[in-house]
């Protein structure tokens, strides 16, 4: 077995089981500065500041294995997973003498692109942290990051607050000890700083835990969001608190822009094998603190198995959620501080196609949004202009952020696909309705005036509840296609209805090998009709030989009352490709889906000089079948005359960024074709 899964890592286990699986909601008045806390960190701190008071430590040797992923966020970040875009594996050689040197040397290195990007890390993001930061902490080679003072500094008492947490008990064999919390931030907020929890043995006041992230004050680089660490250290020969594990994620977004995506930096190290007191010699020391290998080489390391695998099972991109929950206590000890860094006056956009986009009621329309406010509340405007309808349309949403939920009023006016299955993305049916008269949407405009909140149940799941008054009016087609013609807008208004609305959800992981994912609707509504509605969407992937079987179920259901918009069809592309586009639907309709993907070479093109379009592509035979039953009326989609299965073949290349789908429909022989961007990305196009 690796020193990595041994009893270094089962002490880590322990300690971060503890330390997370605890429900540490803190009052609503902590005491700040108490005796007893303000004590505990003057011990902790004498503690630090002796250099390695443990009898006997002069040195010592160790070996760090990590991985840095640099993934995009893109869309909601519950209901759309973080992607991996680059994986980089390091195995490094660590040393330390007395009195505070320290030197890396990087050994093996490899990386691998599952999307493109030129990115290049800072050096210490290629290292572990051998000095609990020093009195000041740096990230980033000071880019990020500079000279923030730590709270156990000489010069942390005049800065921090310190307040006692709850106590956690451990055991290490027959031992026992008692670590005990102690939260820490800046007397000022907006002085740099660090907000976050140090988990102090009480007996040695050696720090074993510290995580923490920082005041917006303390970033440098204008495009940094925050920044959240966790440094874990275990007992060592039953005699020195050493570094264990140790995490840092550091997530950006485009500071003038009101986007939903962003792009995250997450290092995840393991350290053991130690040696001790061994004699190290003064060269070992010179030169910069992390030495070794400057960039990723193909060969040599103690790699055992690929690098996809090695992610997959040691440094997942979704599935784990220490850092999320650690965020959600830091802003606990934050006290309703700001952690992270947002301008309060931003450009705003929802996705791409709001700034332009072209269907066939509106014609070409442009838009253009803002987002006011950066702290507990922000408001955010939207607005466009339809040129061949001639019509303003547009939203203001007021919002309540509160740790990981948001309270939301909205009251604007819409025109929106009605369908619970979207067929492609805006920008893509934006070029096919203009230049082929091939429109996938069937359109309804909205008055709407809402009130929701929206909370995060851990990292991957998440509820929902509305209220609204809406009213839907019927549109006809407005714009001309440059080629062909286009089939007419449904008739889709239903007039006023009051609603409620209850979803629950738990989001998809591509990247990883098995997983699940699910979401159920609920909604009511009452007005010209009174009804009642329901949705369940499953999804799922496990390996299967050389490949892997993906499956997907969408089934719902409403009552005899229900409003045309509020209906639901099958058909054509996104759905039964190789049936007509919407030809099936009412009020009830099942559709499932199951294929086989599989992973092919493909000649990887060049796209400068650190990406290509990726030397592999996915292939994916698929079945799949609907059914729709209990007509509505005034729409164009009729029950179907039972089951309709349809087989094809997908494919997706370009590193996933476009999936190209071929079907067939089993009862009529008919074929259907669509290429679009990956459904993954469609929330931003």
């Amino acid at each position: 077995m690796p020193w990595w899964g041994s009893r270094w890592r089962r002490t880590a286990g322990v300690l971060l089981i503890l330390a997370l699986g605890r429900s540490r909601m803190l009052a609503a008045q902590v005491e700040w500065n108490s005796p007893a806390a303000l004590a505990l960190a003057e011990r902790a701190r004498d503690r630090r500041l002796i250099d390695r008071p443990d009898t006997g430590l002069t040195s010592y040797q160790a070996r760090a294995r990590g991985f840095v992923l640099f993934l995009a966020q893109v869309g909601d970040p519950v209901a759309q997973p973080p992607r991996l875009v680059k994986a980089d594996q390091l195995a490094v050689e660590v040393y330390w003498r007395s009195p505070s040197q320290s030197k890396q040397i990087i050994q093996a290195w490899r990386d691998g692109r599952w999307l493109p990007t030129d990115i290049r890390y800072h050096r210490d993001h290629l290292g572990i942290v051998t000095n609990d930061f020093g009195p000041r902490i740096v990230i980033g080679e000071g880019d990020e990051v500079r000279n923030v003072p730590h709270p156990l500094s000489a010069a942390g008492g005049s800065i921090y607050d310190y307040a006692l947490g709850n106590s956690i008990t451990v055991a290490i064999g027959a031992e026992r000890i008692i670590l005990q919390a102690l939260d820490v931030r800046p007397k000022r907020a907006t002085q740099p700083g660090v907000i976050g929890t140090l988990y102090v043995d009480t007996t040695s006041a050696a720090v074993v835990r510290f995580q923490f992230g920082f005041t917006p004050a303390s970033y440098l680089d204008a495009e940094l969001s925050d920044i959240t660490v966790l440094l874990e250290n275990a007992l060592v020969e039953g005699q020195w608190w050493l570094p264990v594990r140790q995490d840092i994620e550091i997530r950006r977004r485009v500071s003038w822009l009101d986007f939903p995506a962003q792009s995250i930096i997450r290092a995840r190290w393991a350290i053991g094998d130690y040696r001790f007191n061994a004699t190290l010699s003064d060269t070992l020391f010179r030169g910069p603190p992390i030495g070794g290998l400057r960039q990723a080489v193909d060969t040599g390391g103690p790699w055992s198995r690929p690098l996809a695998a090695e992610v997959d099972s040691e440094a997942p991109p979704v599935g784990a959620d220490d850092l999320t929950r650690l965020r959600a206590e830091l802003s606990q000890v934050a006290g309703g501080r700001m952690l992270e860094r947002i301008r309060p006056a931003r450009f705003g956009v929802d996705g791409l196609s709001d700034l332009a986009h072209i269907n066939r009621v509106q014609g070409l329309t442009l838009g253009a949004g803002f987002a006011f406010g950066s702290g507990t509340w922000r408001i955010r405007p939207r607005a466009a202009y339809g040129f061949d309808d001639d019509r303003l349309t547009g939203v203001v949403l007021l919002e309540r952020h509160r740790g990981f939920g948001v309270t939301r009023m909205e009251v604007g006016r819409s025109l929106v696909d009605f369908s619970d299955l979207p067929a492609a993305s805006r920008l893509i049916n934006s070029f096919s309705a203009q230049i082929w008269g091939d429109d996938a949407g069937d359109y309804v405009r909205l008055d709407r005036l809402a009130v929701s909140h929206s909370q995060r149940l851990g990292f991957r799941a998440a509820v929902r509840a509305e209220a609204a008054m809406e009213r839907s009016s019927s549109e006809g087609n407005h714009a001309r296609p440059f080629n062909g013609s286009y089939r007419p807008n449904p008739a889709l208004g239903a007039g006023t209805y009051e609603m409620v609305r209850l979803a629950l959800e738990r989001r998809p992981a591509p990247d990883l090998k098995r997983d699940w994912s699910g979401g159920l609707g609920l909604e009511s509504g009452a007005g010209p009709t009174g009804y009642s509605r329901g949705t369940v969407t499953l999804g799922g992937h496990l390996p299967a030989g050389p490949g892997a079987l993906a499956g997907s179920l969408f089934a719902a259901g409403g009552t005899a009352g229900l409003p045309a918009w509020r209906s639901f069809a099958l058909g054509g592309r996104a759905t039964l490709p190789g049936e007509e586009f919407r030809i099936w639907g009412g009020r009830l309709a099942v559709l499932a889906r199951m294929e086989w993907r599989v992973e092919l070479p493909a000649p990887a093109v060049p796209l400068g000089a650190y990406a290509n379009t990726g030397n592999r592509f996915t292939l994916a035979p698929f079945i799949a079948a609907g059914w729709a039953g209990e007509a509505v009326a005034g729409v164009p989609w009729r029950p179907s005359p039972g089951i309709r299965p349809v087989a094809g073949v997908s494919a997706e290349f370009f590193l996933h960024l476009l999936r190209l789908e071929a079907g067939i429909g089993l009862k009529t022989g008919r074929v259907g074709f669509s290429l679009d961007i990956s459904p993954g990305w469609w929330p931003v196009l």
